[in-house]
């Protein structure tokens, strides 16, 4: 006679009581080494040993505009994290261009700039061609944070007018525009990043 699915299930847990009992029977006679004491409760003549588990939470599936939020975060702390050291460096560089050039004749700067194009392209060339189009945009907001111009101003004082709208042209095209200008309001998610990843350095540097 073919058994109902409850039977089944009553059948699998008279089995497991009569296998815990055994186990109980069996942990009570245990010695030595072996023994692992446990809190236990006594109902009627069984002794039921007893675990106190962890306090858990357990909360809903992220609603989906907090996960966007989430990922547009990180997204653009991972873009701050990556470009922010060459936003530093442009800084650096262009106040040490500006410094030298003081002094040179319109030959000489000429010169003086093809050879540290040339050095800054062999040195940051293959990083920055690596960088996504998102990550373009925010380098170019820090370049401004770092230097108070922005690109399309860099590039015409050093590189002439007519290059500065090529550039604007080309980066037009990719989504993106050498004006772009850092404010702190407006950008305060990036200040906020900037802020954090400035501690870390200063916390690495200290220690």
């Amino acid at each position: 006679m073919r058994l109902c699915f409850k039977q089944i299930i009553v059948l699998v847990f008279m089995v497991l009581g009569i296998s815990l009992c055994h186990t109980g029977a069996m942990a009570q006679e245990a010695h030595g080494a072996d023994v692992i004491p446990l809190h236990a409760i006594v109902v009627g003549h069984d002794t039921i040993p007893v675990i106190t588990l962890a306090i858990f939470d357990v909360v809903e599936k992220m609603p989906k505009a907090l996960r966007k939020e989430r990922e547009r975060w990180s997204r653009l702390r991972n873009a701050v994290y990556v470009t922010y050291p060459y936003a530093r460096s442009a800084a650096k560089v262009l106040k040490d261009v500006n410094s030298s050039m003081v002094n040179m004749n319109k030959r000489e700067r000429k010169a003086f700039l093809a050879t540290k194009e040339k050095e800054l392209k062999a040195q940051f060339g293959d990083k920055l061609e690596n960088l996504s189009v998102y990550q373009g945009k925010v380098l170019m907001k820090l370049i401004d944070r770092e230097t108070g111009q922005n690109c399309f101003e860099i590039i015409k004082e050093l590189k002439g007018g007519f290059n500065a709208r090529v550039w604007q042209t080309v980066a037009f095209f990719f989504g993106g525009n050498l004006k772009s200008e850092y404010d702190k309001q407006e950008d305060k998610d990036i200040e906020v990043i900037v802020q954090e990843l400035e501690m870390y350095q200063h916390y690495r540097a200290y220690n």
